[in-house]
């Protein structure tokens, strides 16, 4: 039974380091021209982000300024 559990935690370390191997090389694939992309895109996002937020808070100003008159 001593075996068993010794050989299994082997196997399970095996197929992390296999697995680990796999994804790093998964990443190495990806073109510079992708990620350029997706950091353009981030930017993008952000600053539509900004305007929303920007015309929310400018709604709010401008419902408490009318309830002050």
């Amino acid at each position: 039974m001593q075996l068993n559990k010794q050989f299994i935690k082997k196997i399970g370390v095996g197929a992390a380091v296999a697995l680990s191997t796999l994804a790093g090389s998964v990443y190495a694939a990806v073109p510079a021209e992708a990620t350029a992309a997706l950091d353009t895109a981030g930017t993008d996002v952000g600053t539509i982000g900004w305007a929303v937020f920007a015309v929310i808070i400018a709604a709010m100003a401008f419902k408490y300024m009318r309830r002050a008159l």
